[in-house]
């Protein structure tokens, strides 16, 4: 079963991405090795994301992200496990766990 875990951070707070990259680096070769690494990116900050929504067939484009938070979206894995327990298990390891917070959801199929 396929897993969506989405890493939400703090804009705001200072990053030493010199210290944060080798332990991403890490866990990616991690998950990989053990078969679970499917997909995953960081994503550029939320004042770069454009939200859509159509209402009464118009289009409606709004610069930045969909709701004001404290910590938005910065990236993501995919992760191909055998249950919900394997994919919390791999989550719970993500470098992120100690300064954002990492949400696990399952893909519908």
């Amino acid at each position: 079963m396929q897993y969506l875990v989405m890493i939400y951070i703090d804009e705001t707070a200072p990053a030493d991405y010199s210290k944060i990259s080798p332990e991403f680096e890490d866990y990616a070769r991690r998950l990989t090795e053990a078969g679970v690494f499917q997909a995953g990116a960081r994503l550029l900050a939320s004042s770069t994301a454009t939200t859509i929504r159509v209402r009464d067939n118009e289009e409606l484009f709004t610069d930045g992200p969909f709701a004001e938070a404290r910590e938005q979206l910065g990236g993501y894995y995919l992760f191909e496990c055998e249950n919900l327990d394997e994919a919390l298990k791999w989550a719970a390891q993500c470098p992120a766990t100690q300064y954002g917070a990492v949400e696990v959801r399952p893909l519908a199929h």
